[in-house]
């Protein structure tokens, strides 16, 4: 056997060990910190009535699991996160396209695009129930409303860096700005255009939340808002320990689709 395949075994095996680690870390901090939770909370060091226990959210869980009335909460807020998240990935696109083929368009833009993505979205949220009425619109928008002006942003800046020399070569062969979105500008910006979609499901299911607090009579927002007005807390932790599990469920499906695109291609 070669030395450089030796090395390479080597490599390849700190590697593996190296991944074993932070994974066993992860689990045994997750496991430490909810077997301290509920050491505390079952032996008083802790109110269990305002910070409840992992045993009480886990029952929770389990009851309205067999009424079968926490699949229609989780269900809803997953729709309206994915619709908000794939419409802010299509307008952001369309956007920012219409932006680079007119500089001067989006110098104009600029200014007010800076602003709206520095606003506060929750701001926004009432608003938009006046304008549009306590509907699942509404929590849609406002999980765009989060995400689409800062997604607008990056991609432009990502446009605009593109390979300055490439595009020379399509107008040397006398091809003109839409050849040179097309084989140039795109190719080159869909690694950005996927982190730009790790944060934005994110952003999105961070503003669809803040729409549920307002507009929503179920979904896992409403669950958390309405669990804070009755004081049942093993629901609200429940509800917000489910959002934590499907934020890192829809980044990992990016992040999959990350890692096929860079093996492809």
């Amino acid at each position: 056997m070669s030395e450089t395949s030796v090395s390479q075994q080597n490599f390849l095996q700190k590697k593996r060990q190296h991944k074993r680690i932070v994974h066993s870390s992860r689990f045994l901090i997750l496991i430490l910190f909810l077997g301290i939770w509920e050491f505390t909370a079952s032996k008083g060091f802790i109110d269990s009535f305002i910070f409840s226990s992992p045993s009480k959210v886990a029952a929770c869980f389990w009851s309205m699991v067999c009424d079968k009335s926490i699949f229609l909460h989780i269900t809803v807020t997953l729709y309206e996160t994915l619709v908000s998240f794939f419409l802010v990935i299509l307008c952001s696109l369309l956007v920012t396209i219409l932006l680079w083929f007119s500089p001067k368009l989006s110098e104009i833009l600029e200014p007010f695009l800076v602003v709206l993505n520095s606003l506060p979205k929750s701001a926004l949220a009432p608003l938009l129930i006046v304008w549009l009425g306590a509907t699942r619109t509404t929590i849609i928008v406002a999980g765009m409303s989060v995400a689409i002006f800062g997604s607008i942003l990056n991609l432009y800046t990502t446009f605009i860096n593109a390979d300055k020399e490439k595009i020379k070569l399509i107008y040397t062969l006398h091809g003109n700005k839409f050849h040179a979105l097309m084989k140039v500008v795109l190719p080159s910006s869909i690694p950005a255009i996927i982190s730009n979609m790790k944060v934005n499901i994110g952003l999105c299911l961070v503003g669809v939340i803040i729409g549920e607090f307002l507009a929503a009579r179920n979904g896992l927002g409403y669950l958390i808002i309405y669990s804070s007005q009755v004081f049942k807390l093993d629901w609200l932790l429940m509800s917000i320990v489910l959002l934590c599990i499907m934020a890192m469920g829809l980044y990992a499906l990016i992040n999959l689709l990350e890692k096929w695109y860079l093996k492809k291609f």
